[in-house]
């Protein structure tokens, strides 16, 4: 039986590795659109294969940053043809942690997600946001500061 880690392993590596056309057309048949012009900070993993992630071509993910399946990093204005929207770009910063199903949309301009936050589950973040903090709901509202953070065994 093969471990989890080892799994997560193979779909972070072809994170990782998507400048090949090989891996980056495996990864999109595993589940996880991530644009070869999307910038990824070392130690970012995809949890659990991170099927149904959606990552927009202008988005900058920091290091070691945790993307949870069903995570999505995009325009708030999808009803508006790309030439019309004001969305500039969707800053992730160090160690954030995207739980499963959150939704990271900008409207305009860019939206920045400040080192170690947490963008809880199913939680539908319009808005930047500082260091540390937890958001959740929907729309995402600051519910409290990330305990035990920031980490410092990475």
């Amino acid at each position: 039986m093969k471990s989890t880690s080892t799994k997560q392993d193979f779909y972070t590596r072809l994170l990782h590795a998507r400048r090949s056309k090989l891996a980056y057309y495996l990864l999109k048949a595993l589940g996880a659109e991530v644009p070869l012009s999307a910038q990824i900070g070392e130690g970012t993993i995809l949890v659990h294969g991170g099927f149904g992630v959606v990552v927009h071509p202008n988005a900058r993910i920091g290091k070691w940053v945790k993307i949870y399946p069903g995570v999505t990093l995009g325009r708030a204005d999808v009803h508006l043809p790309a030439t019309q929207s004001k969305f500039e770009a969707i800053e992730i910063g160090d160690e954030v942690v995207l739980s499963p199903g959150s939704k990271v949309l900008c409207k305009e301009g860019t939206l920045r997600v400040g080192r170690g936050t947490v963008v809880g589950a199913n939680a539908v973040l319009l808005e930047s946001t500082g260091e540390g903090e937890v958001w959740a709901g929907l729309p995402a509202k600051l519910v409290g500061k990330r305990e035990g953070w920031p980490i410092t065994n990475y």
